[in-house]
């Protein structure tokens, strides 16, 4: 019997040891974040232990709620280790702040939320403070923070 192959990965292997599915790591190679991998005799994507800290650090992006487009700048970067990291604060920085924005409309959001629900006198559909409001976009102190 044959010894496994440990210098390299199935898409499967790959998968689980980066808790991410097959189908996004075909997705991440189709759109150029991952390259594309070497094959074996039988045509099967083959992968090295680059690929799974290349993997997990777009996972790890990801979760940060880094876009696309951040992620192949962010790997762009990470690919020349003597560059300054200005460049990557400057990144870090403005993604800090969309997040930051979406936490104060999160936030304006659910005010609106429990204020509606504090408003409902529980009675009929017909009455219901959230169906007037949700009805009618001038009654909702959210309106226009979009």
């Amino acid at each position: 019997m044959r010894s496994q192959d440990t210098s390299s990965l199935s898409i499967g292997a790959l998968a689980k040891r980066t808790h991410c599915k097959v189908q996004t790591i075909r997705y991440y190679e189709q759109i150029g974040l991952m390259p594309p991998p070497e094959r074996n005799a039988g045509n099967q994507r083959r992968y090295t232990e680059a690929a799974v800290r290349r993997l997990t650090f777009i996972r790890h992006a990801r979760d940060f709620g880094f876009t696309v487009e951040s992620i192949r700048e962010l790997l762009d970067m990470s690919d020349r280790p003597d560059m300054p990291c200005d460049h990557v604060d400057s990144l870090a920085q403005r993604h800090l702040q969309e997040v930051e924005t979406k936490l104060a409309r999160l936030s304006s959001l659910r005010e609106e939320l429990h204020r509606m629900i504090l408003q409902c006198q529980g009675d009929r559909v017909g009455e219901c403070r959230i169906i007037e409001v949700l009805s009618d976009h001038q009654l909702c102190r959210y309106h226009g923070q979009e």
